[in-house]
């Protein structure tokens, strides 16, 4: 028998500590060789501003096993009424491959994103940062800055996106409400960037929206919006002030994210300039920061073991609180 889940049922069940926590397990888990994880299979549907990928991952040491599939169509929200991402993740018994659960996959995408960050904050940002910057106001966004939150003592948060007014100010006042701090929409994504103590990429942008010039010393930067080879949300500059260029996982990253194979591209960067993988610190391989004035940067295109971990976290408190439909195939 195997549950199905479906939004409301597997947001009842996880929150961003909690998500942050399954995130640092599954880092150290990934770092500790525990994991197997192909690399994910992306389909592109360049006709309707879209991409597929399929993503499988088994954690070894906890039993997660599964795979999740994810689509990205830029146009959904304007042509369709629906989210810029879909998911779905289909949890399997790694004893059998029997199927445990099905579950819809959209907010374990937008809350491991936003974890996973809030877990590079951890170890690489100041421990007085107080400013979060935020670019973009879509639900990669919401996360993101949640994430921040939840470890480091933030008091104020800028942000600015390419969205309709009603759209910002409908984000700005969710957010106060939700992390208690001051959320203000600014006009321009410089004003954002030169205050930001942490500043969050969550576009969907192909091309650069920051310069490396307006970077502000001690700033640490979570870029997560572009995962694909030929886009980036940040320039050349943006990428080699940074002393300390972390990836969610360095293999996943030199075969998608193009804020580094494009300035690897035009030999300014290259794969020695990658000071580790985010398991590396969690693991106290590596230290995140050394100095209050270095710039850092973590980089994460997203990996199935994030799905997995957090999809088995799911499942185990469903059936502990009797949540969701019991069905046979």
């Amino acid at each position: 028998m195997a549950l199905l889940l479906n939004r409301k049922d597997v947001e009842s069940l996880l929150d961003m500590k909690q998500a942050i926590a399954i995130m640092e397990r599954a880092f150290a888990e990934l770092a500790g060789g525990s994991v197997q994880m192909p690399q994910r299979i992306a389909m592109p549907d360049p006709e309707r501003a879209g991409l597929a990928l399929f993503m499988p991952a088994h954690v070894k040491g906890t039993g997660a096993f599964g795979i999740k599939n994810v689509t990205v169509y830029r146009n959904n929200p304007s042509k369709h009424s629906l989210p810029t991402i879909l998911a779905t993740i289909t949890l399997l018994d790694p004893e059998t491959g029997q199927p445990l659960a099905i579950m819809e996959g959209g907010y374990i995408t937008a809350i491991r994103t936003g974890a996973v960050s809030g877990v590079a904050t951890k170890y690489m940002a100041r421990n007085d940062a107080s400013v979060a910057g935020i670019l973009g106001m879509g639900v990669q966004a919401r996360t993101q800055l949640a994430a921040i939150c939840a470890v480091r003592p933030i008091k104020k948060a800028l942000c600015c996106s390419a969205g309709n007014p009603q759209r910002q100010r409908a984000f700005a006042e969710d957010m106060t409400r939700e992390l208690g701090i001051a959320v203000e929409v600014v006009r321009s994504p410089r004003e954002v960037v030169e205050q930001a103590d942490v500043l969050a990429l969550a576009t969907t942008s192909a091309s650069p929206i920051i310069s490396g010039s307006w970077l502000k010393p001690g700033v640490h930067i979570n870029s997560a919006g572009s995962h694909a080879p030929d886009a980036r949300e940040m320039d050349t500059a943006s990428v080699t002030r940074c002393s300390k260029v972390v990836c969610d996982l360095t293999s996943a990253c030199l075969a998608e994210a193009g804020d580094l194979l494009v300035p690897m591209q035009e030999g300014a960067f290259s794969r020695d300039r990658i000071y580790g993988d985010l398991g590396d610190l969690v693991l106290g391989r590596k230290s995140g920061r050394d100095d209050s004035r270095e710039m850092t940067l973590f980089k994460s295109v997203g990996l199935s073991v994030e799905d997995v971990a957090t999809a088995q976290y799911v499942y185990q408190e469903a059936v502990k609180h009797g949540v969701g439909v019991p069905f046979e195939f």
